[in-house]
């Protein structure tokens, strides 16, 4: 098996290292990761500047690009072969409910999905990498049982995954799982720079507002490793009806 990593928190982040040495039991590893931490990306492509591919000493590939920036200029040219999975972590942090909008762990692992490749996100609970040692056997062993069940040769699809930092005799089974939902991010911080100027940093993601049985936060919380299938299709099928009969009356 052929195996891609990416992630967002950069090629040197510890997370990405101890998946690569768990998915190295599996088959053929490739590291192409961000050089700098590219959090909260999601799928964004550097379009106005060129990208440069540079070799770490340990043989890791990295790009001064985002997570998707990684895999894709993987899949279209520098590989030269078609990976049979892509793996993108381990995040520092859950990648849970409204998260996967803005992830640049799912990111990564999206641009593989949407070029007809398998894709795992893995994700952290909690920021720190504790016990990091027992989600990187944990990822592996789902790859393992995921390829033993013949399940990477077959129609794309995308997972998220994320694993409570806890022991691995501590986890719990894993959860198949809906996205919870979060409430809105905490308001913008502000200061003022030496020359006068006012600056602005993001506010940080809003507490959880949908916890409830059946949720990734529910699941994690409980010990419990989620997983979500998810989909790029954005479209409000339950509203279509709606909207076409609101077109009617709407004048342009």
């Amino acid at each position: 098996m052929k195996i891609l990593i990416s992630n967002d928190d950069g090629y040197q982040a510890e997370g990405i290292v101890a998946l690569y040495h768990a998915m190295q039991a599996l088959g053929e590893v490739e590291v192409i990761a961000p050089e700098l931490n590219n959090s909260a990306k999601s799928n964004a492509l550097t379009l106005s500047t060129p990208l440069s591919v540079r070799t770490a000493a340990n043989g890791f590939r990295y790009v001064n690009g985002t997570p998707a920036d990684c895999v894709h200029i993987a899949l279209t040219g520098l590989l030269g072969y078609k990976p049979d999975l892509i793996v993108s972590g381990i995040n520092n942090g859950a990648n849970m409910g409204d998260d996967t909008i803005y992830s640049g762990t799912v990111g990564a692992a999206m641009e593989g999905y949407l070029m007809g490749i398998p894709a795992i996100a893995f994700s952290q609970v909690k920021k720190g990498w504790e016990h990091l040692d027992a989600a990187a056997l944990s990822a592996q062993k789902l790859v393992a049982n995921i390829r033993d069940a013949g399940m990477i040769q077959t129609a794309p699809w995308l997972l998220n995954v994320n694993i409570p930092n806890l022991p691995l005799d501590e986890l719990k089974p894993i959860k198949v799982c809906r996205l919870g939902r979060r409430h809105p991010a905490e308001p913008v911080l502000s200061q003022v720079n030496p020359f006068g100027e006012t600056m602005y940093w993001i506010g940080a993601a809003g507490p959880v507002k949908d916890d409830a049985d059946g949720t990734d936060f529910h699941a994690t919380i409980q010990g419990h490793i989620s997983i979500t299938p998810l989909k790029v299709d954005l479209t409000d099928h339950d509203q279509l009806p709606f909207w076409g009969q609101a077109a009617q009356k709407l004048k342009v």
